[in-house]
């Protein structure tokens, strides 16, 4: 005895220390999307990758700036055979060679391709400032739907936890009215599996839940045992203050693929280079010291160098082919999304005044479903409608409620969805994406 009472005491404090362990965080639909933006791996993926576009810009700069080279070498000989025509004959003792100089070289002209390199690197860095930014507006949106999810999910909870409550009293009270023989046990079977069946629905509410919270608490890069409360009324105000926008401006993705568009048409250039002869100016400083035979100092050199490949003539064809060909890909692809997100825009604009529309004939519908279970009970009382009557105006009633709450929710992801159509959904909350 003493034993199960320890036991009973070692099992109250591990369920109470899980508990504990839990903590909650409310948060607004604000709140979330800002922490998307901060801690989640795909935006700092997505500031990382403008950094390397821009540090690769810097590279490719460099080649602007003259190339200065330093060498120098200290050789040994052995058995060397020195001739001079300077009057010392054959027979020297040369045992070693010194060796040291300085080029530097400046180019000055390769068919404009180095200009023309940069100029694409640069439109190159603002097509990945894009494509970040819409990445940081595609995070939201799944923040958003998470949220919306999350919600309904929570809501459902409530909707079956208070449904339950009222099988289980009918079904109690069922059972009493069978053990006075004032009723059939098949009616009371009847109560028995609704109350089942909302039980199950509770159960499955209640993982869902769970796993929408760990997906949105990943997200987020929350510690895992966070449980997110969401706060509706913010969500509401946050609407309420926005201003809904429709088509307005450029979407971040399209924005991306014009300057990927503007860098493959400098690209052909790039490519037409090659036809030209390359023009650099060079100079440098060679010092020599061939031991007892040879002193070499002070000589400065000068010039400009020339490059040409010939064989491009027959080449660069090619070249410039492809460079024409990824340039039309592009432009391609650009008409193909700018379609793909008028068909966006147009849908969300009739999915979010669906949801308006649903929305108030699912309220009228809660109000008609309250209302009928309330005649049906009413009747059932005094005994002029059947068990399965009240059953099926309990389950109407409960439908009807569950109807209105995902509707309430589907109209905040809906007006979002056309936020995000927009391009405009991380402005609506006066957020940045840099």
């Amino acid at each position: 005895m003493k034993t199960t009472k320890i036991f009973l005491l070692a099992l109250m404090a591990l369920s109470s220390q899980v508990v504990l362990s839990q903590t909650k965080k409310v948060l607004s639909l604000k709140e979330a999307i800002a922490l998307v933006l901060t801690n989640s791996h795909e935006a700092l993926l997505a500031n990382t990758k403008i950094k390397t576009a821009a540090l690769e810009l810097e590279t490719l700069k460099n080649n602007q700036y003259p190339n200065l080279k330093a060498s120098g070498q200290y050789l040994r000989l052995s058995n060397a055979n020195v001739k001079s025509n300077f009057g010392g004959g054959n027979g020297m003792d040369v045992s070693q060679l010194m060796l040291g100089q300085i080029n530097a070289s400046m180019p000055v002209f390769s068919g404009f391709k180095l200009k023309n390199s940069i100029q694409a690197s640069e439109n190159m860095v603002k097509s990945q400032t894009a494509s970040s930014a819409h990445t940081k507006e595609q995070l939201a949106l799944d923040v958003v739907e998470l949220f919306a999810t999350l919600y309904k999910s929570q809501e459902m909870i409530e909707l079956f936890t208070e449904n339950l409550k009222s099988a289980q009293q009918r079904t109690k009270d069922f059972s009493a009215m069978v053990d006075n023989g004032l009723m059939a046990r098949n009616d009371l079977l009847k109560a028995q599996l609704q109350e089942s069946n909302v039980q199950l629905s509770l159960d499955n509410a209640l993982k869902n839940t769970s796993i929408i919270n760990y997906q949105l608490v990943t997200l987020l890069q929350l510690p895992e045992n966070t449980t997110i409360e969401i706060d509706i009324n913010a969500v509401k105000k946050d609407m309420a203050a926005n201003q809904l926008q429709k088509n307005e401006g450029t979407r971040q993705d399209v924005e991306a693929l014009q300057y990927q568009k503007q860098a493959s048409d400098i690209g052909i250039k790039i490519a037409r280079a090659g036809y030209f002869p390359s023009f650099a100016l060079t100079g440098g400083y060679i010092a020599l010291d061939l031991k007892n035979t040879l002193t070499v100092t002070n000589a400065m050199n000068f010039g400009v160098g020339l490059n040409y490949d010939f064989t491009s003539l027959l080449k660069n064809k090619k070249e410039v082919a492809l460079a024409k060909s990824k340039a039309e890909q592009t432009t391609q692809a650009l008409a193909i999304l700018s379609d793909k997100i008028k068909e966006e825009s147009q849908q969300a604009e009739e999915d979010y005044a669906f949801s308006l529309k649903q929305n108030k004939v699912y309220a009228l519908a809660a109000t008609q479903a309250e209302e009928n279970y309330r005649i049906v009970k009413d009747k059932y009382d005094n005994n002029l409608a059947t068990t399965n009557d009240l059953l099926e105006a309990d389950v109407q009633q409960l439908q009807s409620k569950i109807n209105l709450a995902l509707s309430q929710a589907d109209i905040a992801l809906k007006y979002y969805n056309l936020q995000f159509a927009s391009g405009k959904l991380i402005n609506s909350f006066n957020l940045s994406t840099k």
